[in-house]
């Protein structure tokens, strides 16, 4: 393995050649890397903070660590003959050692030695484009490293949080995804701007820590892009956990007079709030301003659009691989798609057929079709494929089947009380799933049936034969179906 920082003190004028250069070396740049590596492809891979992205030290798993002792504390909580142990507030400081731990003490060393191990060579610095298959690194000491791709280079570099240009808002420091992660403490009082993902689940999780939460939505309801009995779900728990939720509001203004002191939110309507931290979960940029897009003709800063194998619009050398294409902003799709361009681009190199069609080997199909995700919120949310809503505007002729949860009886043994709903979108000319939405208590593990129902286009008819288990909560594939045939 190749670190640039052992070339402290010169500045290397001519290109380090290899077949392939990968800008980014979070689990989407990683997966690049692994699959040309397989292929028997040289690589090279550049990283400017830790390996490993944002998924590991500032997402995923850290916010995972945060919120599975509070929803593991509500789930038992529901349950007779448990429910009065568990009654006492979590161990904040133990729940902010465990997260630590999962993020390696922001420590890049595992992921280093993961990709060292693969055969890929490391390079930290700064990546930029300086040309058609060439990417010059600038190291932390200044120094520079030309390297070139005999095949492809693969832009791998994610997203940042988008901070709104509000009135005192530099001034008042507010947390972005990264903050509320990686916080060594919970505020007294915390305003969370936005009701998508990021935003119901960490009021979920600093709410369950001890913090008094207040949820400002601009719009009417949380979780917008899903099914909306789950934002509605989510919404009535969190208020029954305590936090405050304000619909159809906006935020003009943020003061923060003291640095040291409390934040005053101002809104549109006249009212405003005080807390001790705000929290800005209102949307994601591409990581691409300073990219040295404008090198190779295309925009400083945008979203690259890509074909499905992820090979940037009119280039034939030049991919885009995961949230950098707008195309599905989670992290293991955008290792889906790594997997699907680290073919293509191995293909290509051995030029040996490429298939881009529908579901191909080379064409990243789910990103359309079936996009699988789960919100850990309490309680928890599970998505695959489109909603009623986005399958209407398609011009789909469908049927929602709806059931309630709480009535299956592995549903009831599970927790006492069980809220919860399912739906599936029914494609009525090919009598297969279009989509599927599960909202309730512990149902995040039912949601790769659902994946392999949509992306296998399962007819209905076939699935009548899959029988659940009894007593337990996937029982509700056969209510669903009953409920559809009548």
């Amino acid at each position: 393995m190749t670190d640039s920082t052992a070339d402290a003190g010169k500045t290397t004028t001519g290109g380090s050649p290899y077949d392939v250069v990968v800008i980014g070396a979070g689990p989407v740049g990683e997966n690049v890397a692994d699959r040309a590596r397989a292929a028997g492809l040289t690589t090279a891979v550049v990283e400017s903070e830790l390996v490993g992205g944002e998924c590991s030290y500032w997402a995923c798993m850290p916010s995972k660590a945060l919120l599975r002792p509070v929803v593991a504390r509500a789930d038992a909580r529901r349950v007779p003959g448990l429910s009065a142990a568990v009654r006492g507030p979590l161990d904040t400081a133990a729940v902010l050692a465990h997260r630590d731990e999962e993020t390696s003490h922001w420590k890049d060393d595992g992921q280093v030695a993961w990709l060292d191990g693969v055969g890929a060579d490391v390079f930290r610095g700064t990546g930029r484009l300086t040309g058609p298959r060439e990417v010059t690194v600038t190291a932390p000491d200044g120094t520079e490293h030309r390297l070139t791709a005999r095949h492809a280079v693969a832009v791998c570099t994610g997203t940042r949080a988008v901070v709104p240009d509000l009135p005192g808002v530099a001034e008042a420091r507010p947390w972005t995804s990264r903050e509320a992660t990686s916080a060594d403490r919970a505020p007294g009082r915390l305003v969370v701007v936005g009701g998508g993902v990021v935003g119901v689940e960490m009021a979920t999780a600093w709410q369950g820590l001890g913090s008094e939460v207040t949820l400002l939505i601009r719009g009417g309801g949380l979780l917008p892009k899903m099914e909306p009995f789950a934002g509605e779900l989510v919404a009535d728990a969190l208020r029954e956990a305590g936090a405050r939720i304000r619909t159809g509001v906006s935020v003009t203004a943020v003061r923060r007079p003291d640095p040291g002191g409390p934040v005053t939110v101002e809104l549109d309507d006249g009212d405003h709030v005080e807390a001790d931290e705000i929290l800005f979960a209102t949307g994601r940029a591409p990581r691409t301003d300073d990219l040295g897009l404008e090198t190779v003709g295309l925009e400083p800063g945008s979203w690259l659009t890509v074909d499905d194998s992820c090979r940037v619009e009119g280039m034939d050398w030049l991919y885009a691989v995961g949230d950098v294409n707008h195309r599905a902003l989670l992290t293991h799709q955008g290792k889906y798609q790594a997997r699907v361009a680290g073919a293509a681009i191995a293909a290509h190199a051995g030029q040996a057929a490429v298939d881009t069609a529908p579901w191909g080997a080379h064409a990243a199909t789910a990103d359309h079709a079936a996009v699988p995700q789960v919100v850990f919120t309490d309680p928890e949310v599970a998505s695959v494929g489109l909603t009623l809503a986005e399958a209407e505007r398609a011009g789909r002729r469908v049927r929602a089947v709806d059931y309630d949860l709480g009535s299956v009886a592995g549903a009831g043994l599970y927790a006492d009380g069980y809220l919860g709903r399912a739906r599936m979108v029914v494609d009525l000319d090919r009598e297969t799933l279009l989509g599927v939405t599960f909202a309730g208590p512990g149902i995040g593990e039912l949601l790769h049936s659902a994946t392999i129902a949509v992306a296998g286009e399962v007819p209905i008819a076939r699935l009548w034969h899959a029988v659940p288990a009894y007593p337990t909560i996937s029982e509700v594939w056969l209510r669903l179906l009953e409920t559809y045939r009548g």
